[in-house]
């Protein structure tokens, strides 16, 4: 009875169009493998599913602002003023083609005009040595890991002294 109802209202909707020229489709629902995965780990490396253990917490400002802080797992608090290597992609917040300071991102970028990562998903990077301008491929560097965000400033992790892998 109801496809009868969505065809009986499509042709109500779309009179001038030559008989036969609706179609309608019913799709069967499948699973789709999640493509949205992190940069893979780098020999020796530390993985992205180890820093997005960090749990976020929330609250609402009096301006009515989400500021967030993390709460570390007792893994990634033994990481701190640690050299680690993590694989991820380039972020740069200034032009040019070779790079200082940049957030690294654990899932590939999506839209520039719209940033998807949660704080325990990038890493904010401080390079000793500059690193080439990468927008496309990924690229593994190594650093010294600084836990932050008990500050509420939404940034939880940063590179410092970093350079390429």
């Amino acid at each position: 009875m109801r496809k009868k109802l969505i065809a009986f209202a499509a042709l109500l909707l779309f009179p001038a169009l030559p008989a036969g020229a609706i179609q309608l489709q019913y799709l069967q629902r499948t699973e789709q493998e999640d493509i949205w995965q992190p940069a893979a780990t780098p020999p020796g490396g530390t993985s992205w599913r180890v820093l997005e253990a960090t749990r976020e917490i929330t609250r609402t400002d009096a301006e009515g602002y989400i500021i967030s802080r993390p709460e570390f797992t007792d893994h990634v608090r033994r990481l701190e003023g640690q050299r680690i290597k993590v694989a991820g992609w380039m972020d740069a917040f200034e032009p040019g083609r070779r790079q200082t300071h940049f957030v690294l991102l654990g899932y590939p970028p999506g839209c520039p005009f719209h940033w998807h990562a949660a704080p325990n998903q990038f890493i904010e990077v401080k390079a000793s040595t500059a690193f080439p301008l990468s927008d496309e491929g990924l690229i593994v560097v190594e650093g010294v890991l600084e836990l932050t965000g008990e500050d509420e400033s939404g940034i939880f992790y940063v590179l410092n002294n970093a350079r390429p892998a």
